[in-house]
């Protein structure tokens, strides 16, 4: 019997055979795996549960009938019926980036392993049933009754409704943080990011973008019938009588339809407690120890997607005590914590920062929460606030500790009025935590100096690791993020500093001589710790 190498699709060698009923499947398989040295193997003794389900695009799964068996390192093992199929063997090569090896199986296990395992995320539009685990019950009823067109999503929609509800249950369960909805000319993707990194997990139909976008829109109780200017909404998914999962969702009108990104804000996270942040000893001691004071001003920094938003939840979650009053005020307030007075920014109807300070302060507040400081009026009346008794805490979009405070200054700040009221200040930034399949690294001595390590530091007593990449890391070899930090207390010989003119390098200087770690010293503690690689730190910290 002779193979043929022209096999551009599946079924056409080892289907035809069997199909045509010459040999039993089993028969074939074993003459493959004799004839190209290949390994066979009974898929019936297989554990799917174990199969990477990621390495494998699922087009190129259904169309060459093929399937991914295991990773290890930069290879991955494939399943086929017909080892001489070298077009399948390419192109999943071309597209995981990784060395193929081919493991020859029984092709009618295969098929109906493959047809068993299509009932994944982009199939879903067609092939899911007619319940789910969750149930539509999982969106609050209010969102579903939401005053809409009654008509913009109907009964034929079914499967479109039980996607997107699918599409926020994987997000959540793969602990993404947002959620992407992509029209393009040609195609309509969808993406999560996770860890700070997005990755495409569906493509579904072109035609089915409007529906997507209507149904989105609908739970989130936006205008389905506006589509030339951008709207932000909220909707709630309940997974249980115990947990809902809050959505931020924001609309933006692109050249090939409306770009969805919903923001998933789990309240969970501002109840993990300070020691699941990352912080070191002697920062988690001078946070709580500035955010404990009766009066003064607490500022965080840091880029977006630095995690500021969890940590100022995070502090008030340690202050949300009967005997005080907690305003926030917030565009938008994301996380919802009972007990806390929050109140979400809406510039057209004239609410803005500046306005709510001015209504916090006769409120009797006791601690008061700016989400961000934009300008030089809400900036004096969170400082304004502070000097008079209040606990205020805010963000800045700053670099570091030390710039924050030259920037209230070219805001327009007064230098007493930041010394009198600024009293400490955190830069963070948050760097991806090596999965468990993490390997030890071979770093030259040279690379850890240039890095920042000193002479001390390289005493042989730890190891640097680097990623590897496993089925829990989905390959990537991280898994979930690490904070970095840079907490320094304004003490009185910096506050000498800003009252005599000084710049943030003066600041940083005095800061470094008085103990305080910069990002990059705190980043390399944790590359010390074993929890994020080297490389990840000098990406995280490079300002």
């Amino acid at each position: 019997m002779a193979c043929s190498a022209n096999t551009a699709t599946p079924g056409g060698f080892v289907g035809e055979i069997i199909l045509k009923g010459h040999l039993r499947s089993l028969d074939v398989a074993v003459f493959c795996s004799e004839t190209f040295g290949c390994p066979w193997l009974d898929l019936s003794t297989f554990d799917e549960n174990f199969l990477p389900k990621d390495a494998i695009d699922s087009k190129l799964m259904s169309k060459h009938q093929v399937l991914a068996l295991g990773k290890r390192g930069n290879r991955v093992a494939v399943a086929l019926a017909d080892p001489t199929n070298l077009r399948a063997l390419d192109e999943i090569r071309f597209q995981s980036g990784m060395a193929v090896d081919p493991v020859v199986v029984e092709i009618d296990k295969l098929t109906t392993l493959i047809a068993k395992l299509s009932q994944s995320t982009t199939s879903a539009l067609s092939n899911m049933s007619e319940t789910d685990e969750f149930g539509l019950e999982g969106v609050e009823a209010d969102d579903l009754d939401a005053a809409v067109d009654p008509g913009a999503v109907d009964i034929d929609d079914a499967p479109v409704v039980r996607f997107i509800h699918k599409i926020l249950l994987d997000g959540i369960n793969e602990g993404a943080s947002d959620i992407h909805f992509e029209p393009y000319e040609k195609y309509y993707r969808i993406r999560y990011r996770t860890d700070g990194i997005l990755r495409e997990i569906a493509q579904p139909p072109l035609p089915l973008k409007e529906k997507i976008a209507a149904r989105i829109k609908v739970i989130s109780r936006l205008d389905i019938s506006e589509k030339r200017v951008p709207q932000d909404g909220r909707m709630k998914l309940s997974l249980s009588k115990q947990k809902a999962i809050d959505f931020r969702v924001s609309t933006l009108p692109t050249m090939h339809g409306e770009k969805i990104v919903m923001r998933i804000l789990d309240p969970s996270s501002a109840m993990l407690g300070i020691d699941a942040l990352g912080y070191d000893p002697d920062q988690k001691e001078a946070l709580l120890d500035a955010i404990q004071r009766p009066y003064g001003m607490v500022l965080v920094t840091g880029p977006t997607g630095s995690g500021k938003t969890v940590s100022l939840y995070t502090c008030l979650n340690i202050l949300n005590k009967p005997g005080v009053n907690i305003s926030t005020a917030e565009d938008p307030a994301e996380i919802n914590l009972p007990g806390i007075n929050q109140v979400s920014m809406n510039d057209k109807a004239g609410l803005n920062f500046a306005v709510s300070l001015k209504a916090f302060l006769r409120q009797d507040p006791d601690i008061i929460m700016v989400g961000e400081i934009r300008d030089l009026e809400t900036a004096e009346i969170s400082i304004k606030a502070a000097q008079t008794g209040h606990m205020v805490l805010s963000t800045l979009h700053t670099n570091d500790a030390p710039t924050t405070l030259e920037r209230l200054k070219n805001m327009g700040v007064a230098p007493f009025n930041i010394a009198s009221s600024v009293i400490l200040i955190t830069a963070q930034r948050l760097a991806r935590r090596l999965c468990s399949c993490k390997k030890p690294q071979e770093i030259p001595v040279e690379a850890l100096l240039e890095a920042g390590f000193s002479d001390a530091d390289l005493d042989g007593s730890w190891t640097p690791y680097a990623p590897a990449g496993c089925d829990r890391c989905k390959g990537s070899g991280y898994k979930g993020r690490v904070g970095i930090y840079q907490v320094m207390p304004v003490t009185e010989e910096i506050q000498r500093i800003i009252m005599t003119g000084g710049n943030s390098m003066d600041i940083a200087a005095q800061a470094q001589v008085e103990g305080v770690l910069d990002l990059r010293q705190s980043g390399l503690i944790k590359v010390k710790q074993g929890l994020t690689s080297l490389t990840e730190v000098l990406a995280t910290t490079n300002d």
